[in-house]
């Protein structure tokens, strides 16, 4: 089946509730099935079929929500992203990385999932090998890696190659204030390669979305508001800029975020919890950002002097 390279794929963190990562604790959101059908269809309505879900996100609570929407559609008519965590797997299962795909399976309610990732760089030459089974299981049908460094990307494909396998994909932190995998090379590594560059977190968890500013916080006993909330004041400038070239565009301050990141060749995964964000995740992809607003943007950020690594990322 020919890889379709989406523009847009739509993240499912903040779905669900329960575990270290459930959207309850690191977005203040308390989601199901039912708050999210119309937002699913949103969704579909508007060509965006590409779903990024992990155990991890709830302790596979994200997983079923997406399930149970998936199951009211063609399901060759939407692709599934999902991850193998190391750190959360049965260790005396014989491949752990192939135990957990079956549950993630069976939660979703289907019988393959479209990218199947390894969710951290914990110890990959543990865990890189067991993506050779993965593969020739036949229920994943591309494979990748999430928060890896340049190196350790390309020790993956060291380890993989004998096999005959390569990854296809990579999914990392990215965005305007998280500029990590261009100053490291790995983006331009992932473009000749023809590895396909997912940017996750292209808004900071809605900081960078022109919902929040110093007077607008986020939800203040959230993780995302903890980490945030204190780094406004130095994001004014950065800001007032997204927001001077939205009004160019007749577009909204996330859109000219996520357009940025499509303009730097990677393809976003925009968290999604209402209708209004689905349409403008759909609306960033026919943006297109000139060169000096693009530096102009890249200038702001920087002059912002925000690192905004999270701790359950690898080394740079």
């Amino acid at each position: 089946m020919e890889n379709k390279k989406n523009e847009i794929a739509l993240g499912t963190w903040s779905w669900g509730i329960g575990g270290f990562a459930g959207g309850n604790v690191v977005f203040g959101n308390h989601l199901d099935t039912s708050d999210l059908k119309k937002v699913f269809a949103s969704a579909v309505a508007n060509d965006l079929n590409l779903f990024d879900t992990a155990y991890a996100y709830a302790n596979g609570e994200s997983e079923r929500i997406l399930g149970e929407l998936v199951a009211d559609y063609d399901r060759e008519a939407i692709q599934i992203s999902d991850k193998f965590t190391p750190g959360m797997q049965k260790d005396e299962a014989e491949n752990p990385v192939l135990d957990m795909l079956e549950g993630s399976l069976e939660r979703l309610g289907t019988d393959y999932i479209d990218i199947y990732w390894i969710h951290n760089s914990a110890d990959i030459e543990r865990w890189t090998p067991f993506l050779a089974d993965v593969v020739k299981s036949g229920k994943v049908r591309r494979i990748g890696v999430s928060n890896h460094s340049l190196d350790q990307v390309k020790r993956v494909q060291e380890i993989l190659e004998p096999a005959g396998i390569k990854i296809s994909a990579v999914q990392n932190h990215f965005s305007l204030l998280y500029r990590e995998s261009i100053e490291s090379g790995l983006l331009d590594y992932c473009l000749e390669k023809d590895i396909q560059f997912f940017s996750y977190m292209v808004l900071e968890q809605g900081a960078l979305s022109g919902k929040y500013d110093e007077t607008h916080l986020l939800p203040a006993e959230s993780n995302r508001g903890k980490t945030y909330n204190p780094l406004f004041s130095d994001l004014k400038d950065l800001l007032a800029g997204l927001k001077g070239i939205a009004a160019k565009h007749d577009a909204s301050v996330a859109q000219i975020a996520t357009a940025w990141a499509i303009g730097k060749g990677t393809t976003p995964i925009l968290g999604v919890t209402k209708v209004n964000q689905v349409e403008d995740a759909a609306q960033s992809a026919r943006i297109n950002l000139s060169e000096e607003e693009m530096q102009q943007l890249e200038k702001l950020a920087i002059d912002a002097k925000i690192d905004t690594r999270g701790g359950w990322e690898g080394e740079a």
